[in-house]
């Protein structure tokens, strides 16, 4: 009698429902994390918790800088690492220009210049244009995560043997179809670890948003620990919140990197 072999039930790929899942989930949990947070906050003795509204205030401008600022990222940096790829010098050498102009200087310069210097130089040209605080932080910080990004874009694209190209090519297909249909998909399992990384990374880079006066989370803990003088509860209370707001995000991004892993298979 034959032996039978048994197999796995293979899992499902990430497809439109699991994705739309995933993005549900997330959106739940993060909600839920900040009605913790509020209970939790409320209950603390002075100076947290009288004043426990304006962490939850500056936690969810944190948290929409580093969405925001994500979704932009990841699009500057896809267009960018495609460019940088280029057979065509005009094509590539503006990608690498932006590289190596944003990895080349600070991220807190880099927020300063946006907001202070941006709106003077688009005048200047005759474009009226003004920027308050929460846009000037999500254009530097879209901007420097973009770079990085296209770096990690760039190599995922490296990565896919030149064969695979190159059948795709003798099969008719366009450079934009090849790239599109054969090679993104593959890059995926190569490129999504280090582009959660760059998020996780953005979430707490968004401090930095405090130097333009942006009541986000560092700013709200800043302004606590001047009224108050006491650094210490403060401080503490502020890197808890951000331990927990990277927790999260980080269980949900692994669970997409492993999602991609299995679809890419």
């Amino acid at each position: 009698m034959p032996e039978r072999r048994v197999t796995a039930p293979a899992r499902r790929p990430l497809g439109g429902l699991a994705l739309l899942g995933w993005v549900v989930g997330a959106v739940a949990a993060f909600l839920l994390l900040f009605y913790v947070i509020t209970l939790i906050l409320r209950q603390m003795p002075d100076p947290i918790g009288p004043r426990a509204d304006l962490f939850v205030e500056g936690a969810r401008v944190t948290l929409q800088l580093t969405v925001v600022s994500g979704l932009i990222g990841l699009l500057v940096g896809i267009v960018a690492g495609i460019m940088r790829t280029s057979a065509l010098w005009l094509v590539r050498a503006p990608a690498s220009l932006f590289i190596w102009l944003i990895r080349g200087t600070p991220l807190l310069v880099q927020i300063l210049f946006v907001y202070n210097a941006l709106p003077l130089i688009l005048q200047g040209v005759g474009i009226d244009l003004e920027l308050n605080e929460f846009w000037s932080a999500v254009i530097a910080l879209s901007l420097n995560v973009g770079a990085y990004n296209a770096e990690v874009v760039r190599a995922g694209i490296l990565a896919i043997p030149r064969g695979q190209t190159e059948a795709a090519r003798s099969l008719g297909l366009s450079g934009a179809q090849t790239m599109q249909t054969v090679v993104l998909p593959q890059a995926m399992r190569v490129v999504v670890p280090p582009l959660v990384n760059n998020l996780v990374a953005l979430l707490k880079d968004s401090s930095l948003a405090s130097s333009i006066a942006l009541l986000e989370l560092t700013l709200a803990g800043n302004r606590v620990s001047s009224e108050t003088f006491q650094p210490i509860p403060v401080l503490t209370t502020v890197a808890c919140v951000y331990l927990a707001l990277t927790t999260v995000m980080t269980l949900f991004t692994d669970q997409l990197e492993r999602r991609v892993k299995i679809a890419t298979r």
